[in-house]
């Protein structure tokens, strides 16, 4: 987001779905994700940032804990739209 914009939006919102399961929803207004790279945002070490900004293990940890506990996690993302991530 901040290279998008020099600052950024996150917004994260909370709800009840069905039974007791609980949704989880990430918004930002960063640069989106390039199709070509949309298949690979849950692999480990995985990242289009330069070497030393990141290790590319945060989207696999979460995908990791989310599904362990039987829930489902997913994004959506268009190049200048930013991204939505949902578990």
């Amino acid at each position: 987001m901040v290279e998008a914009h020099g600052k950024g939006t996150l917004k994260i919102t909370s709800e009840l779905a069905e039974g007791e399961m609980v949704r989880l929803s990430f918004t930002d207004d960063g640069l989106g994700i390039a199709p070509q790279n949309m298949s690979r945002i849950f692999d480990p070490f995985f990242t289009t940032k330069e070497v030393g900004s990141g290790t590319g293990l945060g989207l696999s940890i979460c995908y990791g804990i989310v599904t362990s506990h039987g829930g489902r996690i997913y994004v959506r993302s268009e190049i200048g739209q930013g991204s939505y991530l949902c578990r």
